[in-house]
């Protein structure tokens, strides 16, 4: 065997050898390579990752960014409907009108939901008549409807919402108001969150300890039946089960939720976006970075 031959077949065994130990368990190079998807994208971005079972494992980038909260602010508001149900101001079986009338944050003048501007229109036609704060919370949360939102929002009270997620250790985010005040938006007074608030209140929903552990696993249940599955739950495979609430409007497209392995490890996987033009460039991308994460987690 010549020298030159020997020093090639050992550069090779060394090059095998560093690729079989790349840190490919190492959160911290995972991270990077998350970075590195998002740096590809136009827009701005956050992320927030935490193993449930193991807190130590988690990835934090931008986490403390604002960004507009758009539909994952259904999330809190369900949390606050189990929170006063529990506390017995009323039940979740309880029926209540289906109005489309609601009042602005700015100057309490009326205005109107339009069917065409709703992810969900079955509900429209129900205006008038009576429906279980159950099955709007289902409306809002499974077809994202912003009927059923504004309507739970004003049986709820905004503030209360926002309070209760101060109490989560959510500092920053804010529920201001019901879905498509016009004044209210015109003025800056929207809904708003950080990758780290999403992710401080689905830990909280994940490990038991949001309202009760009951009123945690109930609100999962719901998550689970989201109709929306671009993001957290495209790439994963069909035993893994998401509980997650997504958002978007113009240039913003968010996921965030539990990804629950079959094992019953659960991690807690938050994306938000803001600025980015190309929907389903981000929408990918998210995908991507969730089956990273699910790898990671797994291996």
């Amino acid at each position: 065997m010549s020298k030159i031959f020997f020093s090639w077949l050992v550069t090779g065994i060394i090059l095998i050898i560093a690729s079989c130990t790349q840190p490919a368990n190492d959160v911290e190079y995972l991270e990077s390579q998350i970075k590195e998807r998002l740096e590809a994208l136009s827009g701005d971005f956050a992320v927030a990752f935490m193993n449930l079972s193991d807190t130590t494992e988690a990835i934090l980038i931008n986490e403390k960014e604002m960004f507009h909260a758009a539909s994952t602010m259904k999330t809190p508001v369900m949390v606050e409907l189990y929170k006063q149900a529990e506390a017995g101001e009323f039940s979740l079986n309880d029926s209540i009108l289906v109005k489309n009338e609601f009042q602005s944050i700015v100057d309490g003048s009326s205005y109107q939901m339009s069917v065409n501007e709703d992810s969900e229109g079955e509900l429209y036609d129900l205006i008038g008549k009576k429906r279980t704060i159950r099955d709007l919370m289902y409306d809002m949360i499974t077809m994202s409807s912003n009927l059923a939102t504004n309507i739970l929002i004003e049986k709820v009270n905004a503030e209360k919402v926002t309070k209760t997620m101060r109490s989560y250790e959510a500092d920053s985010i804010l529920v201001l108001r019901g879905v498509e005040d016009i004044k209210a938006f015109e003025q800056g007074l929207s809904n708003r969150t950080t990758a780290y608030d999403e992710m401080k209140i689905y830990s909280k929903i994940g490990t038991g300890q949001a309202v009760s552990e009951e009123a945690s696993e109930q609100m999962i249940e719901i998550l689970k039946r989201q109709k929306f599955n671009e993001m957290i739950p495209a790439l994963l495979p069909a035993k893994v089960k998401v509980a997650h609430k997504t958002g978007w409007i113009t240039g913003v497209n968010h996921d965030t939720g539990i990804v629950i392995l079959p094992s019953g490890e659960r991690y807690v996987l938050v994306m938000l976006s803001k600025n980015a033009a190309d929907r389903e460039a981000v929408l990918s991308t998210f995908a991507d970075i969730s089956k990273m994460i699910y790898d990671f987690v797994v291996q």
